[in-house]
Parts: structure tokens; C-alpha cells; sequence
């Protein structure tokens, strides 16, 4: 048996990685559905502490609270850990790739999940044409700027407080619990097309669909870690453009630019040469294990300062809870 030299690879690390914090984020989940139960049923079901990290699933009203700390140097009390959340996934772009989405997003896991399925069960991935691809790789971004218009642009000073200190803001951590837990139809056909594709092309989603992905792809370009290959000691042999996940032309580039690498650190493990690292420019190579590390270094350092100087847990009380929850459907849910 050959388990244990399997053990040191990135590849094992970085699925240890994925499906810990996805279990965490289940956790989270099923732990933030025993504390709206408590208000739902009128207080028969048991109080339990309401998990902050549940905000990380409110990116578009984490970008409006960014802008609200940019404006007037306060985050804003309602969700902080939203702000806290988003603006460490940005430093872990900014300084380590996309390596949220390769590392620790849920929804990246899933999809990894169901291209890897979908291989097995058809015996490849699909792909579309070069043209097709282009094009569809440009939604996220007109998404991205759709949000970012809307927030950044055409949402005023005095429209932003109100929107952050209305009882729509407050529960739309709730709201996205319902969107998990009572699916609309139009949804759920949705999410099975999106299934569908993602069986047949590998991260479906994040690559043509993801505005958070697209903003962390831009971000990730000004990293200082790429992939980098030395050509020297290169044979061509094409190993590290087959087992990149997002398609890019791995072999015949001597650094990787683009947005769409999310450092899964995949082509480097398939190098028989060792003709690849992920790091910054002038090293010759750098260890396989730096990169993880500062990636993970970034997102504990950016939670834990945001606990650390009070900006995790909601000001909201047991009351509002209590005064809002039932009412949902009246808050323009």
C-alpha cells in the first residue's frame, strides 16, 4: 500500500481543506435553522447562539456594507462578519489568487464534485467551443458590473444607511436560509440545469456564472503568486495544462495572468519535471506548501481580527428577531 506518501500532496491537503470547512459550513447552516426555528414556532423550539459566519452567504449587501465603511469609516453593526468575511476573501485574492474558491468555497466544492462525477460516469469533460466559452465567460462580469453599477454607483450616501438599517437588510440572512429550505420551482429547475451542465463541463458555474468569482479573478491578477514555469527544465509534455481545471494553456506560458486561475495547485502536482511553482516573481521555486499557507494564514488572520476588534456579532436583539421573523412576508421578502 502506497497511502502514505498520498498523504503529502497537495491535492490531499486541499480536498482535507474543501470538505472540513464545507462540513462547517453545514454545521453553520443547520445551526442558524435551529435559531430561526426558535422564533418560527413561537419559542417551542430550543434558542441556540446565531452563527455570524452565516453572513458569508450575503456577498451583495457585504459589498454595500463595504462601501458604507469606506464612506464613513464605521462598519456597520447589523452584519459586520459580512464585511469582515468579504473584504478577507478580497485580501486572500489580492495576495494569494483565487484561492478561496479553489480552498474553501462551498459552492466551488460541489462543482468540483460534480465535473469530477460527471468524468467518471461519461468518461471526460466536454468542451465548448473556443468561441461559445469566450462569450459565456463574459457573464460573470456583466454581473459583477450589474451589481457594482447598482451598489457602487447608483445607490446614494443617504439610500445606502437606509437600506443597512432597514429590517430588509436585517433579515436577509433568514431570507437566504428560506432560498435553501423551501426552494421556489423555478428555482429548483434552475439548480438541476445548472447540475446538468456542470456534469458535463468542469466548474460550470464558476466559470460562466460566479460575479463573486469574477471579482476575486480580477483582484487575483494583482497577486504577486502565479504559476511560473521554468522553461529549462519543461518537456512539453502537456500534463499540467490536462490537469488544470479552468482550461489554461499551462504548458506553453512561462507565467500564468489570468483571472480565471483559482491556485488549486493542480498543475504543479502533475509536473513530472518539476518545472512548475506557484509563487512570486524572482524565485526560482517555491515550496508546494507556501502558497496553502499563506492563503489559510490570510483568511484565519482576517476572522480573527474582525472577532478581535468587535466587529463579528450582529447588534441585533432577541426582540427584533422576535418582532421580524414572523413577519417576514410584510418586509418586502
Amino acid at each position: 500500500m502506497q497511502l502514505a506518501p498520498q498523504l503529502t500532496t497537495v491535492r490531499f491537503w486541499r480536498l482535507t481543506v474543501q470538505w472540513v470547512f464545507f462540513a462547517w459550513i453545514l454545521f453553520i447552516g443547520v445551526q442558524f435553522g435551529r435559531f430561526v426555528y426558535h422564533f418560527t414556532s413561537g419559542g417551542h423550539g430550543a434558542l441556540v447562539n446565531r452563527p455570524p459566519g452565516v453572513e458569508g452567504f450575503l456577498p451583495i449587501g457585504a459589498l454595500a456594507s463595504t462601501k458604507f465603511w469606506a464612506m464613513t469609516g464605521t462598519i456597520h453593526p447589523v452584519h459586520p462578519a459580512a464585511v469582515v468575511l468579504f473584504v478577507t476573501f478580497i485580501a486572500m485574492s489580492l495576495l494569494a489568487k483565487k484561492s478561496f474558491c479553489s480552498w474553501l468555497c462551498p459552492v466551488g466544492t460541489l462543482s468540483e464534485l460534480t465535473w469530477k462525477l460527471g468524468k467518471n460516469v461519461f468518461g471526460e469533460n466536454f468542451h465548448l467551443w473556443r468561441w461559445l466559452d469566450l462569450l459565456l465567460r463574459s457573464l460573470k462580469y456583466l454581473l459583477l458590473l450589474f451589481f457594482a453599477k447598482l451598489i457602487l454607483l447608483d445607490m446614494p450616501a443617504s439610500a445606502l444607511g437606509g437600506f443597512l438599517g432597514s429590517p430588509y437588510w436585517a433579515m436577509s440572512d433568514v431570507k437566504m436560509l428560506h432560498f435553501f429550505t423551501d426552494p421556489s420551482f423555478d428555482t429548483i429547475a434552475v439548480i438541476i440545469v445548472l447540475i446538468g451542465f456542470s456534469l458535463l463541463f468542469k466548474n460550470a458555474w464558476c466559470r460562466y456564472l460566479c460575479p463573486y468569482g469574477a471579482l476575486l479573478g480580477l483582484v487575483s491578477m494583482l497577486s504577486l503568486f502565479k504559476i511560473r514555469r521554468r522553461i529549462d527544465t519543461c518537456t512539453s509534455c502537456g500534463k499540467c495544462a490536462k490537469a488544470c481545471p479552468s482550461l489554461l494553456p499551462v504548458d506553453s506560458k512561462k507565467t500564468i495572468h489570468s483571472p480565471e486561475c483559482t491556485g488549486c495547485l493542480s498543475c504543479v502536482e502533475s509536473c513530472p519535471h518539476h518545472s512548475l511553482h506557484m509563487g512570486p516573481p524572482k524565485v526560482a521555486d517555491t515550496p508546494k506548501w507556501v502558497f496553502p499557507v499563506v492563503a489559510m494564514g490570510i483568511y484565519v488572520a482576517g476572522v480573527g481580527l474582525g472577532m478581535a476588534t468587535g466587529h463579528w456579532h450582529s447588534v441585533l436583539t432577541y426582540a427584533d428577531y422576535a418582532q421580524w421573523i414572523p413577519r417576514l412576508s410584510t418586509l418586502g421578502f
